[in-house]
């Protein structure tokens, strides 16, 4: 089922699941991954948005991205996530702007209260492993009365991936 919430923003959802995807996405390629973790666990899904969007070609919106993390500036999101209180987990995904998660994502634990939920990151960076997101999402989930597990790098290896939901009890049954 689709509830929708405008044209720009859709949320997926799937009965009695109690996991939820949320991505940040600039070029296509954080939602492909997340669309493909969806498939493989049949969790809802949501795109997170800047309020203002990022302007389009990628120096002009790096120059934006780069602002915000210099003055630590977290920008205003559009309010378009589910209530949280139907999820357990939540899988965040983003592309590593500057070895760590851009300033969406402050704004995503800003916005929303992540207490009691199990947090696991994912990132689309070809060249920047997790781990260098890591320190980052820990601090954001710590504040926020999260749990936080290892999270991954999303490089277009769907049996990597399957292997990892799968020892994170994520993988449907049918994959």
């Amino acid at each position: 089922m689709i509830i929708g919430f405008g044209q720009t923003r859709q949320v997926q959802v799937a009965s009695n699941n109690r996991t939820l995807i949320i991505y940040f996405s600039m070029s296509g390629t954080t939602k492909e991954a997340a669309e493909q973790i969806q498939r493989d666990t049949g969790a809802d899904i949501v795109r997170l948005q800047r309020a203002k969007a990022y302007p389009k070609g990628y120096d002009n919106y790096a120059r934006v991205a780069d602002r915000e993390r210099r003055r630590n500036i977290h920008p205003a999101i559009k309010r378009n996530i589910p209530n949280l209180n139907r999820y357990d987990t939540v899988l965040i995904g983003f592309p590593t702007w500057w070895q760590q998660p851009p300033m969406v994502i402050h704004s995503l634990f800003d916005t929303y209260n992540f207490q009691g939920k199990t947090i696991i990151p994912f990132t689309t960076s070809m060249s920047t492993p997790m781990k260098d997101s890591m320190p980052t999402m820990r601090r954001l989930a710590k504040a926020d009365g999260a749990t936080i597990k290892s999270g991954f790098r999303y490089d277009n290896n769907n049996a990597q991936l399957r292997r990892f939901l799968q020892r994170n009890g994520l993988l449907q049954n049918n994959n």
